[in-house]
């Protein structure tokens, strides 16, 4: 250390973590108290939870979406192409001479087909829950359920302490200030392609339809045709 300043973009390890865990808390519940647990440590980082909420954007055009409140190991889906917000169960308060990274985890999610469309960290001073903006990139379905390790924390340090924190709070719940922009149904390769399925069925109906009065209108040409003819053989032979 020179000057007061410390070494800047030092990870810190697992052991560090755990350390300063224990000198000011930063991994709480709602209620402030300690939510550390060191089985959640992973080299370098630490594994967050799913926690109480979810936000799926609507798959379907009729579909109506709002935030889920979400019962412990209770499964729900991302369909393919949509997007969803995803709250952690943990209240992580990043220590003023620190910056914190964040991601999802490969087993649990990325390997999934999600991918973190939100910030990549959180500020020196953010104090409250993350929130992780997903978008399912694959082919799939992907289930999440809560209490699942999908997210991991790291922190690093500064070369001093920051002069300007975070000082707003930080989330606690998923607010409609969030899911405004994506309230409306977004259109996947799926849902597009089920879009054209539908046009495609319904200008076959119309088609069908057509070839039917088509044929109706010649067999009655034909049959009106028929009697005009007999009329004028009739007519012609005097008959």
């Amino acid at each position: 250390m020179l000057g007061g300043r410390r070494s800047a973009g030092a990870f810190w390890s697992d052991a560090k973590i755990e350390q300063r865990h224990g000198r000011t808390p930063i991994f709480v519940d709602d209620h402030g108290a300690s939510a550390f647990d060191e089985s959640r440590l992973d080299g370098a980082g630490y594994r967050l939870c799913l926690g109480s909420q979810a936000y799926i954007s609507p798959a379907t055009e009729d579909a109506r979406a709002s935030v889920t409140d979400l019962v412990a190991r209770k499964a729900f889906i991302v369909p393919p192409g949509q997007f969803a917000f995803l709250l952690t169960e943990e209240v992580v308060r990043v220590p003023h001479d620190a910056i914190a990274f964040i991601s999802l985890r490969s087993k649990t999610a990325k390997f999934r087909g999600l991918v973190n469309v939100s910030g990549f960290h959180a500020d020196p001073g953010y104090n409250g829950k993350l929130i992780f903006s997903v978008f399912n990139a694959g082919p799939g379905d992907v289930h999440l359920a809560r209490g699942e390790d999908l997210f991991m924390i790291m922190f690093a340090d500064l070369d001093q302490t920051s002069g300007r924190p975070r000082k707003d709070k930080g989330y606690m719940h998923i607010g409609s200030e969030l899911i405004y922009p994506i309230a409306g149904r977004i259109q996947s390769l799926a849902g597009l392609k089920a879009s054209i399925d539908d046009v495609e069925d319904r200008v076959e109906d119309r088609l069908r339809k057509l070839e039917r009065d088509v044929a109706l209108a010649r067999w009655a040409a034909a049959l009106g045709l028929g009697a005009l003819v007999t009329l004028l053989t009739k007519a012609f032979s005097g008959g």
